[in-house]
């Protein structure tokens, strides 16, 4: 009987302990602070100090060096070097994974027998001038082998003879003014068009549309050309014998033309190259200023409109066709004999895991290929994106692992059309569209040196703001404050002077394939010029053999402070994003960003009021589907600021919930004509690839209306957008509602 008590007050002392215990549990449970500790949070930005702290501006100067002794083209024996080098580099900063992803794209090179040229014919057919087949070396580099002439990837070949036409940029507008104001029809013509404004590609594709069997394209000093700097060398100007290379395509997304949509693997079904999305069907050949002075100066026919057609060379600026007096007979010809082959390419891709949520990815890209040294484009960037891997490898060795799995991308074969980033997002777009956070775009770091530049999804600005508070700012005479400031005084925004200027993702670089098609909030961010002085078009030498190291070095950031702040942002953008336990999306500056681009593209429809009525097309549902999204952002951030921190679930569903919200302005059927252009909200322009635009297929819709041939389709055209807009801002805002 004893034993049986004995057991008996065993069993209920096990009962009262684990009751106690339970109702601890319990206690502990429902009571426990909502939020993240201050130990926590200064913990989490102690890390991140470490890591901005660990970049040096002298390993960037060395990365840079390195990397642009040699040219490395796209497709090349010294690409393929490069990325074994950061390869084995990736694995030396103690990243878990590196390793090369091939694949077999269409790519567009000069014939190595046949030299591409212009050429000025007499009426006896003799070539009386040629223009320049290569560019002189800079000095040091005269030994240099295989450097690629000046050519435009991807033009047709052949050799087109006629008249002049200058097309000044060869703009959508500057033919619909030769044609519609001046009568010149280009049909039958080769044009000559400036660099600048607009991506090239467009410019090729307007000349097509005009009739024109060839176009020339040059860098005028006007757009290519600083007052009071001396060309390069003993500057950072232009020479008139140099000619900016760059690729014609017009892909919209596509990838690699021959397999639009798919992975350019062994087993791709691929098209015929005739069949290539979005070459070009005639010759496109890029020469330098000099030559272009004497093609011009030949010039008949009508004067330029007005000075927005005048460029700064020693001409007239006349319109043609053809030219003009005892030289009225003569002819322009054009050789080109580019030869496209499928050639293979290499991405480098590096992992560090996650050591909570390893599925959950935020990646860091940029490529690595260049025409020819590629100082600025992309090795600035590619320098940058070395120091963060490395930085954050240092972070590793001392004990720290992310939150979330990064991982760092060297693409291949951007000049070509972003052919490696755009191939491996269509090998991976089922796990990218379930598993990626963010894609943060590591492309050239500078293009000039006087503020900082961001484009980025909205979701972005707030995070970018307060980071930039706590960096920095490289600039002279703001040695004692943030780069927020100097970049809120150089560059305030035109909607909010009290805020910095933030601009909106167009294309031009890796991070298409990832916002524009999957809906992967993205973001970039780079040092740039001053817009309100500095007229030219990007940076003078873009894409000539005069981008070396000592350009940097001598002319852009002389003590690599503006790169080094540049990867301290982009490195601490993935920092955030990758180790903070909510994801760091503001989504109430999305809605207040819907706002301005709602009243926007209602703005320029109201300048056809009539035709508004007329047709009776309302902006009532897309403004009513806004109100609601703002409406569902509030409630949501209501939430967020109320979720348990330490409850996994309730954090995970709160972070789907801000990972997902860019993926449902992810139109499936694409937007008119442009398949890969997915997003409702940003779509790079249709009259230029570079420019980002908001609501692009109400304004496609509109653009040009009063011109359309049936006015009734049109407008129902302009109905149907704004119907597809409104819905896809509602269906966004129901995926913010509560979780049932």
């Amino acid at each position: 009987m004893a034993e049986s008590r004995g057991r008996l007050y065993l069993w209920m002392c096990l009962a009262a302990a684990l009751a106690s215990f339970l109702m601890g549990f319990m206690v502990g449970w429902f009571i426990k602070p909502l939020k993240e500790t201050t130990t926590s949070v200064r913990y989490h930005q102690s890390i991140r100090w470490k890591l901005v702290s660990e970049m040096k501006a002298e390993n960037i100067k060395s990365f840079l060096r390195s990397f642009t002794k040699l040219p490395h083209l796209a497709g090349t024996e010294q690409n393929f070097l490069l990325a074994k080098k950061i390869q084995t580099q990736w694995k030396k900063f103690g990243l878990d994974s590196a390793k090369l992803v091939h694949y077999d794209v269409l790519l567009s090179y000069p014939n190595e027998t046949n030299a591409n040229y212009i050429s000025i014919v007499d009426e006896h057919e003799t070539e009386i001038f040629k223009t320049s087949y290569l560019e002189p070396p800079p000095d040091g580099y005269e030994n240099v082998t295989n450097i690629v002439p000046p050519y435009n990837a991807f033009s047709a070949q052949g050799m087109p003879e006629g008249d002049l036409v200058y097309v000044n940029y060869a703009r959508t507008e500057d033919f619909f003014k030769l044609e519609r104001e001046m009568g010149i029809n280009c049909t039958g013509k080769i044009v000559i068009a400036r660099y600048g404004k607009i991506f090239r590609g467009n410019k090729v594709k307007n000349a097509m549309l005009a009739g024109a069997i060839g176009i020339i394209l040059y860098s005028d000093p006007a757009d290519y050309f600083a007052p009071e700097v001396q060309p390069y060398p003993k500057g950072w100007n232009l020479p008139g014998t140099a000619a900016q290379r760059g690729n014609v395509l017009n892909l919209n997304g596509a990838g690699d033309p021959l397999t639009p949509g798919y992975p350019a693997k062994e087993y791709t079904f691929r098209l015929d190259v005739e069949e290539g999305v979005g070459i070009p069907r005639i010759p496109v050949h890029p020469i330098g200023y000099n030559d272009a002075e004497i093609l011009l100066r030949y010039l008949g026919g009508i004067a330029p409109p007005d000075k927005s057609w005048k460029g700064a060379l020693n001409v007239s600026y006349s319109i043609g066709p053809g030219f003009t007096g005892s030289d009225s007979f003569r002819k322009v010809r054009m050789h080109v004999y580019n030869i496209n082959k499928i050639t293979r390419i290499y991405n480098v891709v590096g992992t560090i895991r996650g050591s909570v949520e390893p599925d959950r990815y935020v990646i860091l890209g940029g490529h690595r290929d260049s025409w020819v040294f590629g100082a600025i484009d992309p090795t600035s960037g590619v320098a940058v994106l070395q120091e963060i891997a490395r930085s954050f490898g240092k972070l590793m060795s001392k004990g720290w692992r992310p939150r979330r799995t990064i991982i760092f991308a060297s693409w291949d074969a951007e000049e070509f059309g972003l052919l490696g980033s755009t191939e491996w997002a269509e090998e991976n777009v089922k796990i990218l569209q379930e598993r990626s956070i963010a894609y943060i775009n590591s492309d050239s770091s500078i293009e000039g040196n006087y503020t900082l530049r961001v484009d980025c999804t909205p979701l972005l600005y707030q995070l970018v703001y307060k980071l930039t508070k706590e960096i920095p700012s490289p600039d002279d005479g703001f040695e004692s404050k943030s780069l927020y400031e100097s970049w809120l005084e150089k560059d305030p925004s035109p909607e909010n002077k009290n805020l910095p200027r933030i601009n909106k993702l167009g294309s031009g670089s890796d991070f298409e394939a990832y916002f524009q098609r999957l809906g992967i909030a993205s973001g970039r961010a780079r040092y740039t010029k001053n817009k309100k002085t500095d007229k030219y078009s990007s940076y003078p030498v873009y894409h000539t053999i005069y981008e070396t190291f000592e350009l940097v070095e001598k002319f852009y950031d002389p003590t690599f402070k503006k790169q080094l702040s540049v990867a301290q942002l982009r490195g601490a953008l993935v920092y955030e994003l990758v180790d903070s336990k909510i994801i760091p999306f503001n989504i109430q500056d999305y809605a207040e960003a819907l706002k301005n681009y709602a009243a926007s593209i209602y703005n320029l429809s109201k300048k056809h009021d009539q035709q508004l009525t007329d047709h009776g097309v309302s902006f009532d549902s897309l403004f009513s589907a806004v109100k609601n999204f703002s409406e569902a952002a509030s409630d949501f951030h209501k939430r967020l600021i109320q979720v348990d921190l330490n409850n996994p679930i309730a954090v995970r569903m709160m972070n789907d919930q801000l990972m997902l919200l860019e993926r449902a302005f992810i139109d499936p059927l694409g937007l008119p004509g442009k398949l890969f252009y997915r997003h409702i909200i940003f779509a790079p322009s249709s009259h230029n690839k570079y420019a980002g635009e908001s609501f692009p297929g109400i304004y496609d819709a509109i653009f040009d209306i009063e011109n359309k041939a049936n006015s009734r389709l049109a407008w129902k055209e302009v109905k149907k957008h704004i119907s597809i807009a409104a819905f896809t801002i509602q269906a966004a805002a129901g995926t913010l509602k509560e979780v049932l």
